[in-house]
């Protein structure tokens, strides 16, 4: 029962460095981008009716090959693959393909370039950019609640001051909102928004421009100052792992070479 059980182990063990060797998995890494190349060709009508057919087959054979690495590493690693939450987000993005894209689900036929996301999980410098991102959401959060704050006192105002004399842009706190969002992405809102506005209120210029010093420039940069400080923080502690590991690592050594060194003595008194 033991060496039964121990020699399962040892071949999924080596199904996982398999599927984990560096050429396997720069196979699949081309293969995805190989398939994102065939999915972009795809809406071309012209390509399509000379080698439309051809793409079909080679987009359905690289398919077969995710399900086939899919199958294998459940097979390897059982359970435990849905417990990685990149390998549960390949499998859905793999599985949409399974689903007959036909009537109401042929939206589900756009979905297929979904597969290109699976970079993320085979690029380990992405992997760690996105977890990140991931890592930062609730201190996004906090400036996200702080940028409704402004948009909400910023509408409010803008509606009572503009109503009457622009109300395409400021005739309710729905239409101001908007309106402030246009602003915020600077997005034509000298010659479109605020120089018609400024030419029968003066004194607006100061409402935009402290809005756009506060909404565009201050919070945007707490974006990023959020999201770098979570990847910062994520690389700390990579390296304070590998400084641990490296330590555990030099401890062993000494233990071995303290080991070889009785061994040496004990040989020596017998």
């Amino acid at each position: 029962m033991s060496r039964t059980y121990h020699s399962n182990i040892a071949w999924k063990n080596r199904i996982e460095d398999f599927m984990e060797h560096p050429w396997i998995q720069h196979f699949l890494v081309f293969l995805i981008l190989f398939n994102a190349a065939i999915l972009g060709l795809e809406t071309d009508p012209e390509i399509m009716q000379n080698i439309g057919t051809e793409l079909i087959l080679l987009d359905h054979a690289i398919l077969w090959i995710f399900i086939a690495e899919i199958v294998v590493l459940i097979t390897a690693r059982g359970w435990g693959y849905f417990k990685d939450p990149w390998c549960v987000f390949d499998f859905i993005v793999v599985g949409i393909a399974l689903i007959p894209a036909s009537g109401s689900l042929s939206v589900l036929r756009a979905l297929r370039v979904l597969r290109v996301l699976r970079l993320i999980n085979k690029v380990e410098s992405m992997r760690k950019v996105v977890g990140g991102l991931l890592g930062s959401l609730p201190g996004l959060g906090s400036v996200f609640g702080l940028i409704l704050i402004i948009f909400y006192v910023a509408s409010v105002i803008a509606t009572n001051l503009f109503r009457n004399d622009f109300p395409q842009w400021f005739g309710d706190l729905g239409a101001s909102a908007f309106t402030l969002f246009q602003i915020m992405t600077l997005e034509g809102w000298s010659q479109d928004l605020a120089r018609p506005v400024i030419e029968v209120f003066p004194y607006a210029w100061v409402f935009f421009v402290l809005f756009i010093l506060i909404a565009t420039f201050i919070i945007f940069n707490l974006f990023i100052a959020v999201i770098v400080d979570s990847i910062t923080a994520d690389k700390e502690q990579d390296h304070k792992d590998h400084a641990q590991f490296d330590a555990i690592e030099e401890e062993i050594k000494a233990v071995r070479l303290e080991m070889s060194e009785i061994r040496k003595l004990l040989e020596q008194r017998s």
